[in-house]
């Protein structure tokens, strides 16, 4: 990794150089990468990680008794630890590997919810969740009888507390709300909201996709109970993602796959299983991805999360501004509090259109509903323009997208000046 530079205005940071993907041009232009909500690019630390434990390290884990095993173990274990430390977990044990977030919080519906839900009871949710932080506990409530209810946002993009505390009652028995919205950046009062929810005897589940790689997170601080993020967003690998559980939840929760690598003991008439987290952890996981995920960790550690937050502040307010110049461009989440994410739509021209011809001047943003359908329900919109920020962005990225948009504009006729 190049020695984070010194930071010049605003603690700005030019890592540009540790990710070698960014070095393609894309249709003859440098690549401007604001896609990172989706997926992040992968330093040439990361890669190299891959490439060394397949070249070095390589076996399965936990039941070889040669040296290869042990060594392979000790990284799998290293990597856990590593998660435990960025999430300031209790204790290692705390933390189960899964391929990604949308794995988590269905582990924590099937395990969880099977054992502790029933007819009656209340699933509480909001309105910026995305499908993977809906999906899960609508199938728990159709099987158990459990009722489904949603706390709405304001024009803002901002969960509408009054109406949270008003749907909070003696029947919810969890409470699942986004860290950041992956659509509009909004970061969630996640003390107040925990607080609150526990007052009302409810647990809360985390979903931390879009916070885990800008902010620093600390789980014991939040008070939360479940806690869920992708390796992928993360300047890690796709397939690996983590659950933070409390350790008393975990061990009372049932498995909800069976295999190897889960047991303690196995007869034809009865079984018995590991403590967690080997628990949720059966058949041989994703070795490498662990171990890779680890070095993304430090990877992100030797920068500094804090120093990423405030750059990527500074890109948010610098992208901010450059969008609100531009005629014809309305923003889509206004939040008082928000993450490095951009979305917004431009009078006559479908966000996909849009998406198009930015990508022929080789930026790369999402354009759709990502994944969030009843969000844009709720803005009466079919998608939005999608940029958001990750720790290698820089301001000519910001003045890159702004071109784009308005050559999009010339092309469309509908560019118009103040």
């Amino acid at each position: 990794m190049n020695a984070p530079s010194a930071p010049s205005v605003g603690l700005r940071l030019d890592l540009a150089g540790d990710f070698p993907i960014l070095a393609r041009p894309v249709h003859g232009h440098r690549l401007v990468y604001l896609d990172n909500a989706a997926t992040t690019q992968k330093p040439a630390a990361v890669i190299e990680a891959e490439a060394r434990f397949y070249r070095e390290t390589n076996a399965n884990i936990h039941r070889g008794v040669h040296w290869l095993s042990q060594q392979a173990t000790d990284a799998y274990e290293g990597a856990r630890r590593k998660v435990q430390a960025l999430l300031n977990a209790r204790e290692p044990a705390e933390i189960v590997f899964t391929r990604g977030t949308t794995e988590a919080i269905n582990l924590v519906a099937q395990c969880w919810g099977a054992a502790n839900i029933r007819a009656g009871d209340e699933i509480l949710l909001t309105t910026m969740e995305h499908h993977s932080n809906i999906l899960p506990w609508q199938q728990l409530c159709e099987r158990s009888g459990a009722v489904l209810k949603v706390v709405p946002v304001n024009d803002a993009g901002e969960l509408e507390l009054e109406a949270f505390e008003a749907l909070l009652g003696a029947r919810t028995r969890l409470f699942a709300v986004a860290h950041v919205s992956n659509a509009l950046g909004t970061v969630n009062p996640l003390p107040q909201l925990v607080e609150r929810a526990h007052a009302a005897g409810a647990l809360v589940l985390v979903d931390g996709a879009q916070a885990v790689a800008h902010q620093r997170v600390d789980v014991q601080a939040l008070g939360c109970d479940f806690y869920v993020f992708s390796g992928h967003k993360l300047y890690g690998p796709t397939g690996i993602g983590a659950l933070y559980g409390r350790a008393e939840l975990l061990a009372a929760m049932p498995p909800w796959q069976t295999g190897g690598g889960m047991i303690r003991t196995v007869s034809f008439e009865r079984s018995s299983f590991a403590p967690p987290p080997e628990r949720f952890e059966a058949g041989t996981p994703n070795i490498a991805g662990a171990v890779v995920l680890g070095a993304a960790i430090d990877y992100l550690t030797a920068v500094g999360l804090d120093r990423i937050a405030e750059h990527e502040h500074a890109l948010l307010a610098r992208g901010t501004a450059t969008l609100a110049a531009i005629p014809g461009l309305r923003p889509i989440g206004t939040a008082a509090h928000k993450a490095g994410i951009l979305s917004f739509v431009v009078d006559g021209i479908h966000p996909h259109d849009l998406g198009t011809i930015l990508d022929t001047e080789g930026v790369a943003i999402r354009a759709g509903h990502h994944c969030a359908m009843p969000l844009m329900t709720r803005f009466g919109i079919p998608g939005t323009a999608r940029a958001s920020f990750g720790l290698y962005n820089i301001d000519a990225d910001i003045a890159a997208l702004a071109a784009a948009i308005e050559k999009a504009q010339d092309m469309f006729g509908s560019r118009r000046t103040r």
